[in-house]
């Protein structure tokens, strides 16, 4: 019997258990064991494997004990507002692996593991696929996203999907990130009255917070790791094409990606190498020479040696003096750790190309969104209803801010207008500066603060960026990116980004791994309600 007929022969029911609080796992059967909360904070894929193959716990309690952190601190507690939505297939898929892992089954390196996907990629289950928007509430896919195939394959427990900021940061210039209409406001969890920064806001703050073992994010333009960075975990925003984007409702097909968001970069790692390949649908996947590559051979904690890293210069003075005191600290570390450092000005420089990147996403956007409707179990078919629906439901769709960048995009026209070619034409350039610029340089890598420290949440003014963002260049160029734990400013969470070139990503998460095993910043939100 393969994996879905099981689920569907078994539905809701976990047929002979009996679901206790605080994790008891109680079977007429068997004897009973109980797990306090403790043993999944800030537990890695490598310790829960470990207790999951002695038998010390199974993975129908490991699933339990996350759905009951997720029930105490999700809409109650510090209600973080993570969580859009819960998996009513979670505790199934979590027996199915314990049958297969009793019959020495065990089907991949997250079998057993729970993990959270952000609402913008498709599952085909009994669950929702909105964006955020309550213009695609009625949305239930008709299949996975093939990198939630990926997940499945290798074993994950899909406990839910995790709030975002609407339509992954794409709707008003005056946006909240971590806000939607269909989620509400997701919160920071080392500061609860701060912003979780986003699109990718839900999936930040819930593995910061421990409500999953990983998650999943996307990114256009720092979706991925401005969250990291400012709730503390690791992101990789891996290079276009690496992962594909079918089933994942689009901004940007120059530019977007989806990837991993965890607490330590060998689970990034792991969970990389897992949804990394080819897809048919997808053709920017077809570029990937890298697909079968395991990127844990890369986690070596002297891979810093030897390597030369570039630092950008124009984040040596100015700015918070707090960010450039960690900043100078991190680049102390990269030559303790045998790295050659290299001053570089590679913002400013990259910045004077003019990327028409807005008129490029607009264009894009109205033509992916398109398609993606077309397709989907939803009443609303294209961006123009869209449109429409938010303006008739106003009040719960748009009541802190508007919809201009909606109805900008869908004033553009077709991707063969002249106005839009010129424009993405220019992406090839700046590819080209990149991979220029790291060769003349002689680059492994290039860093620089990912973002400043999180601003408090406000809904009447929107949201308030802190002016680092090292993250750009690789976005707009489709190239990859982690962001790594640097330290704390008044105990809130900053990040540091490695840059690298297309399809390096092995090289740049060993870079990546080697600073986190050297500083280890990584530590456990507390909930606050403000900063001390």
């Amino acid at each position: 019997m393969n994996r879905k007929s099981f689920l569907a022969d078994i539905g809701l029911v976990v047929s002979g258990y009996a679901l206790l609080p605080s994790g008891v796992l109680a079977n007429n059967n068997v004897a009973t064991k109980t797990f306090t909360a403790e043993i999944i904070r800030e537990a890695t894929i490598e310790q829960l494997q470990k207790l999951l193959a002695t038998g010390e716990i199974s993975a129908l309690q490991l699933t339990q004990l996350y759905l009951d952190r997720i029930a105490s601190h999700n809409k109650k507690g510090p209600a973080l507002n993570a969580v859009i939505e819960l998996n009513p297939d979670a505790l199934a898929i979590a027996r199915q692996c314990d049958a297969e892992r009793k019959q020495k089954k065990t089907v991949g390196p997250l079998h057993g593991i729970p993990v959270l996907i952000k609402d913008n990629i498709d599952t085909g289950d009994k669950m929702h696929t909105t964006a955020g928007a309550l213009a695609l509430q009625d949305n239930i896919a008709a299949q996975d996203a093939f990198l939630v195939t990926r997940l499945r394959a290798a074993g994950a427990v899909l406990l839910g999907k995790t709030n975002l900021s609407e339509w992954a940061n794409f709707r008003s210039t005056r946006s909240v990130s971590g806000w939607s209409s269909r989620g509400g406001q997701t919160k920071n969890p080392y500061s609860l009255d701060r912003n979780p920064c986003g699109s990718s806001s839900g999936s930040g703050a819930a593995v910061s917070a421990n409500f999953c073992a990983v998650a999943i994010g996307t990114e256009t333009n720092g979706s991925i790791h401005c969250p990291s960075s400012v709730n503390g975990v690791v992101g990789i925003k891996p290079t276009v094409g690496l992962v594909s984007r079918s089933g994942i409702i689009p901004i940007s097909k120059t530019q977007d990606t989806a990837g991993p968001m965890t607490r330590t970069v060998r689970d990034a790692a792991i969970v990389l190498t897992t949804i990394a390949g080819v897809d048919p649908a997808d053709s920017a996947s077809l570029a990937s020479l890298v697909a079968s590559i395991d990127y844990t051979t890369y986690l070596k904690a002297d891979a810093l040696s030897g390597k030369r890293v570039g630092v950008e210069k124009s984040f040596l003075t100015g700015g918070h003096e707090s960010v450039l005191a960690l900043y100078k600290e991190a680049i102390a570390v990269l030559k303790q750790k045998g790295a050659t450092v290299v001053e570089v000005e590679f913002l400013s420089a990259f910045n004077r190309l003019s990327i028409q990147a807005t008129k490029v996403l607009q264009y894009e956007f109205k033509d992916g969104v398109n398609a993606y409707l077309s397709k989907a179990n939803s009443a609303l078919k294209t961006l123009s209803d869209v449109i429409r629906y938010n303006k008739e439901h106003a009040t719960k769709a748009m009541p802190f801010f508007q919809q201009e960048i909606l109805e900008a995009a869908e004033a553009k026209g077709m991707l063969s207008e002249k106005d839009y070619v010129e424009a993405v034409t220019r992406y090839a350039d700046a590819r080209k500066f990149y991979a220029e610029f790291f060769a003349s340089q002689q680059l492994d890598a290039i860093c620089g603060p990912s973002n400043g420290a999180a601003w408090c949440t406000d809904l009447i003014n929107g949201d308030r960026f802190s002016g680092y963002g090292m993250y750009g260049p690789a976005a707009i160029c489709g190239n990859p990116s982690v962001n790594v734990p640097m330290g704390f400013v008044h105990g809130m969470p900053v990040g540091l980004a490695f840059l690298g070139t297309a399809f390096q990503e092995g090289p740049l998460i060993g870079v990546a791994y080697s600073y986190e095993q050297a500083t280890n910043h990584r530590r456990e939100p507390q909930f606050a309600q403000t900063v001390s």
